[in-house]
């Protein structure tokens, strides 16, 4: 696991220095003097990533995380990169002991051994259908769904139930933010960050050349560009914004909303 971790550390940082390259050399770094140092490069990276990640979709990935409970135990710190918790899944109907084993039900043995098992000879799709919405009702009836409270802040999870037994695993399903490495290796949200970040870097160089309009020199001095680096790094900045609500990134539009 470490060793995993260390080579998704290696990409990440060959990823982000590549990203770095292409900047300056869309600066003309090699032809003139960016001005920028590590840092700047640094601070432009990270307001271009949480950008993405405030107003698009595809910053996000859906996944399925495992979770034991705790006898007395209803609160659970989960992963800094899990966001949202959508739902929680149990084994069993309702109550458990413990166990990894879901909960027999002897009207649910039955109707498995009778109706689907034996599906050529009696019952069907129809039996299928009126069993699956016993199941759901027996769970919503005897607890087989918790309710739950997740914030995304701290990520603590607090189900809303006394724990009386250790063992039980519930599926968590759950919205991540995705990785950087992926975001950084993903052709549809690569350019777009480079792109934003080179808008980003004109605006700071953009802001210090405008402190003075002008340097001094033997002929009169040099004026400076500020103020048209300052136009071109806002219009870059606000075009990819635009391209967002295009979903040119490869996000997922907005579906129909009632009401």
């Amino acid at each position: 696991m470490a060793e995993a971790q260390q080579t998704l550390d290696q990409t990440l940082e060959t990823k982000k220095q590549e990203t770095f390259d292409y900047v300056k050399l869309q600066l003309g770094e090699g032809i003139i003097d960016t001005e920028l140092d590590a840092s700047h490069y640094e601070s432009i990276y990270q307001r271009t990533i949480g950008t993405y990640r405030q107003r698009a979709e595809n910053a996000f990935e859906e996944s399925y995380n495992f979770l034991t409970l705790s006898e007395d135990t209803n609160i659970y710190t989960l992963q800094q990169e899990i966001q949202t918790v959508r739902q929680i899944f149990r084994r069993t109907i309702g109550f458990s002991n413990g166990g990894e084993g879901s909960a027999f039900e002897p009207f649910s043995a039955a109707a498995l051994n009778t109706y689907l098992l034996n599906g050529n000879q009696m019952g069907g799709l129809a039996t299928y259908d009126f069993y699956s919405q016993y199941v759901e009702l027996t769970a919503k009836m005897f607890g087989g769904f918790m309710n739950y409270n997740y914030n995304t802040a701290t990520k603590q999870l607090t189900i809303m139930r006394d724990i009386k037994a250790t063992g039980e695993v519930v599926l968590l399903w759950c919205y991540n933010l995705r990785p950087e490495v992926q975001l950084l290796s993903d052709f549809s949200t690569s350019q777009w960050i480079r792109d934003y970040m080179v808008g980003n870097a004109k605006l700071i160089i953009g802001e210090a050349r405008e402190k003075f309009a002008t340097i001094a020199g033997p002929q009169g001095g040099t004026a400076l560009n500020g103020a048209q680096m300052k136009a071109e790094g806002n219009a870059i900045m606000d075009a990819k914004i635009e391209e967002l609500k295009l979903y040119v990134d490869g996000s997922q539009p907005l579906m129909w909303v009632i009401g």
